[in-house]
């Protein structure tokens, strides 16, 4: 994953899916001990390792 294309409504929308899914349960990716899953989430997206992709339609 490449984080430097995403738009910041794109970048948030993935931190925020991700934080939820965290939060409900999913693994975490990364190896901390933090609890907040808003800051794994972060963590993770900056890592590049987030399991989400984000499809466009093309004009």
């Amino acid at each position: 994953m490449n984080t430097e294309h995403y738009t910041r409504y794109e970048k948030a929308r993935i931190i925020g899916a991700r934080s939820l899914q965290i939060s409900m349960g999913a693994p975490v990716l990364i190896d901390d001990m933090n609890t907040d899953s808003l800051y794994l989430a972060k963590k993770e997206y900056t890592l590049g390792i987030i399991p989400i992709t984000v499809k466009r339609e093309l004009d």
